[in-house]
């Protein structure tokens, strides 16, 4: 029975992992950053923000058309729910790992 539990808990683990490993590749095929908008002399501009080195940077990228807003918008709430779930499937992976190096025979 113990080693039954175990089976399953470690097939569990491996396919954390490679969702984990799909989470981040996804994650890396999306912009990084966060559009910013700025008003100035009564004209709207766009800059990309981005941290880099504990600094932030801002990329100048112009006026954009709507279109173009809300398509980095859908990309941005995309980034951010892989992130959501990145961070819920680690704290999967941690607890997995614990329970099978456990002292307590499962």
């Amino acid at each position: 029975m113990r080693g039954l539990i175990k089976g399953v808990l470690s097939e569990e683990l491996g396919n954390s992992l490679r969702m984990k490993k799909r989470y981040v590749e996804e994650l890396d095929k999306l912009p990084k950053g966060c559009l910013s908008r700025k008003k100035i002399k009564g004209h709207y501009y766009f800059y990309l923000v981005q941290r880099h080195k504990g600094k932030f940077l801002y990329n100048y990228k112009g006026r954009l058309s709507p279109d173009e807003v809300k398509k980095h918008k859908s990309l941005q709430l995309k980034r951010a729910g892989y992130r959501k779930s990145l961070s819920k499937l680690n704290k999967q992976i941690k607890f997995l790992r614990s329970t099978l190096r456990g002292k307590q025979p499962v």
